[in-house]
Formats: C-alpha cells, sequence, structure tokens
C-alpha cells in the first residue's frame, strides 16, 4: 500500500457558519483520511448551477492518504454524513461538499467515481483554489496546468478571497 498518495480535495458549503464547517471537515479529514500538506486561500462564490442560494465559502486542500481512490471517496461521503449533509436538490445549498479534484496523476472513469472530476475545468471556484496550490500540476487528460486552465476557464461568475 502506497501511503504517500497525494489527493486534491475541494471543500465548500453555503449553510450555516461556513468557515467553521470547512474547518470541521478539515479536522475530520486529518483524521480519518490522511495529512493536509496544503491549504488554499479561502474564497467566497456566487452558487453555480442552481444560482438562488446564499455565497459559498470554498477551499482545496491536499492530503497525503494511504487510502485508495474509492476508499478515499467512501471516507468523504462519511464525513459528509457524520457533519448533517443530505443530499435533496441538485446542486442545492449544503452544509458540507468534499469532492476529490485529483488523485496523484491518475485517470479514473466509474459510475460513482470521476477522477479528474469531470468538471473542474469549467468552475472558476474550483480552479481558483486548485491553481493556488497546484499551480503547475497537468490536468491528466487536458494536458494544460491547473494556471493554464485557470486562465482559459469559462465561468466568469466571481471568486473573491474571503476573510474571516
Amino acid at each position: 500500500m502506497n501511503i504517500e498518495n497525494r489527493v486534491a480535495l475541494g471543500l465548500g458549503g453555503n449553510m450555516g457558519n461556513r468557515l467553521y464547517h470547512i474547518a470541521w471537515a478539515q479536522q475530520l479529514i486529518t483524521k480519518n483520511i490522511g495529512q493536509i500538506i496544503q491549504c488554499s486561500p479561502l474564497y467566497q462564490t456566487a452558487a453555480w448551477g442552481n444560482t438562488d442560494q446564499p455565497h459559498f465559502l470554498n477551499q482545496v486542500i491536499v492530503v497525503i492518504t494511504p487510502f485508495t481512490p474509492l476508499q478515499t471517496l467512501q471516507k468523504c461521503l462519511q464525513i459528509e454524513k457524520s457533519m448533517g449533509r443530505r443530499r435533496e436538490i441538485k446542486w442545492g445549498p449544503r452544509l458540507i461538499d468534499i469532492d476529490i479534484l485529483l488523485y496523484n496523476n491518475i485517470k479514473i472513469q466509474q459510475d460513482n467515481l470521476q477522477i479528474p472530476h469531470p468538471f473542474l475545468h469549467q468552475r472558476r471556484f474550483v480552479l481558483q483554489p486548485l491553481a493556488d496550490v497546484l499551480p503547475h500540476f497537468k490536468h491528466p487528460s487536458l494536458n494544460k496546468t491547473l494556471q493554464q486552465l485557470l486562465t482559459e476557464c469559462p465561468d466568469t461568475l466571481p471568486v473573491t478571497p474571503f476573510y474571516p
């Protein structure tokens, strides 16, 4: 088992005390998935998809984990559930969202897991914090750096630094 797997996780939420929920998710990730080695700045972003809802707080973290991609996904879902996440409305309000964005340099296409995250290059609220922590990382499928993808991103929704 490789204990040096690096996984980039996107954290976000727009219900309740958003800052507290991000910090709580980080604690649970450290306890259940692995050591956080990088954190992007926090960003406040307009809702994407279902836009009639409060603004989100978003961040990307990089974690070293011994777990496989599927085990990591299961742990992320368990953390979301333990924090009170309910999946009722697609792209709806949420207490916490934990997405696997990248896992090492691999590509996975399964019904329940797609790595790299299939929409990361189309969403500025994901690309900005991801490019903050891994600007020179090449997207395994698109063969462009995350900084290049951010520059080319068609999403124009504002992504604003958040200072608590």
